[in-house]
């Protein structure tokens, strides 16, 4: 049995920000996370894509911004138990609870937050009867390293951020040979400025910008050839590509915690926003996976709603102790 102060479920950016929060206030935390590494969707999906909204840093690549967290929570030394999804949670007479994992691996804490941003995901995938026969030859739903792609020629498929985003990068930093951007309908769901740098790219030459179509057809053999490309005027385009990444986003679900009793709207946990606390007393959501009204799903307001919920997971393990807020400009780190 694993004990701790705080049991946090998902080691993705919030969980790991919440170790810090929880270390100032000398609560030990333990973390469970499905992946074999912490960073969640950072470190899994888009580990080298910027992010441009996190305060004090114009522009940070997601795996950075991990790494970073990793170190600025290296005082309070945290457990990890990775690569293996939490599975169940049960009460204790003593009010504490433990979450034992698919792998059977028990972990004991009076508190537990659950920060599991989207929950268990897979891609959308296009309709196409042969993407499963190409996948891991050519066919990726998500990039996690863009060197894959050096000096190939990519069909990206996509009309959101994701899509726009990675024809920029791989387009700008010359990584790919050749970059072809098809989207179904003539306008794009992504913010103004990505679509605009896609068609200034498009006009120079650097993305082929194929809008009104879809990828209907994948040609080759041990590895992708060629995308068949249905065009809403001129009909079959064939394109010659070692890469087809449809980016259609994900299809997330809660998975096991949908079962533990939790109070569930719309795919999410509902949580109470004086310190995110959801309806069984002890449990926190924090991060993607909560909903209440108003909720923005950005990190930074995932950070706000951590540190909030270790503020109240204090007084609910120290009722006797009274926690004055003390400011790390004036006290510094005192790590473990």
């Amino acid at each position: 049995m694993i004990q701790t102060d705080v049991i946090i479920i998902g080691a993705g950016p919030v969980g790991l920000f919440t170790v810090f929060e929880a270390g100032l206030l000398k609560l030990k935390c333990h973390l469970i996370d499905s992946l074999p590494q912490p960073g969640g969707q950072c470190s899994e999906i888009y580990p080298k894509k910027p992010i441009y909204d996190i305060p004090g840093f114009p522009s940070v690549l997601a795996g950075e911004l991990v790494d970073n967290l990793m170190e600025q929570i290296a005082p309070f030394k945290p457990g990890f138990t990775l690569g293996e999804a939490a599975y169940a949670i049960d009460k204790l007479d003593d009010g504490s609870f433990v979450v034992t994992t698919v792998k059977g691996t028990k972990h004991q804490a009076p508190v537990v937050i659950i920060a599991g941003g989207l929950g268990v995901f897979e891609p959308r995938k296009p309709p196409i009867s042969t993407i499963t026969d190409f996948e891991e030859k050519g066919v990726d739903y998500i990039i996690k390293d863009p060197e894959v792609y050096r000096g190939k020629r990519c069909v990206i498929a996509g009309g959101g951020d994701s899509a726009l985003d990675w024809s920029i990068y791989l387009a700008e930093r010359e990584i790919a040979s050749e970059v072809t951007l098809v989207h179904r309908n003539s306008s794009f769901r992504g913010h103004l400025d990505s679509v605009q740098k896609v068609i200034d790219l498009a006009e120079s030459g650097k993305i082929k910008l194929i809008t009104e179509s879809e990828v209907i057809g994948l040609n080759g053999g041990s590895q992708l050839e060629q995308v068949v490309i249905q065009h809403a005027a001129n009909g079959e385009i064939i394109t010659e590509a070692d890469h087809f990444i449809p980016l259609f986003g994900l299809k997330p679900s809660l998975g096991p915690i949908a079962n533990w009793g939790l109070e569930i709207e719309k795919s999410a946990i509902k949580v109470d926003t004086l310190d995110y606390s959801t309806n069984i007393p002890g449990i926190y959501a924090i991060g993607d996976v909560n909903t209440y009204e108003g909720k923005l799903k950005l990190i930074l307001c995932g950070f706000h709603e951590g540190t909030l919920a270790v503020q109240s997971a204090f007084a609910r393990i120290h009722p006797e102790k009274k926690n004055v807020l003390k400011y790390t400009t004036v006290n510094g780190i005192q790590g473990f």
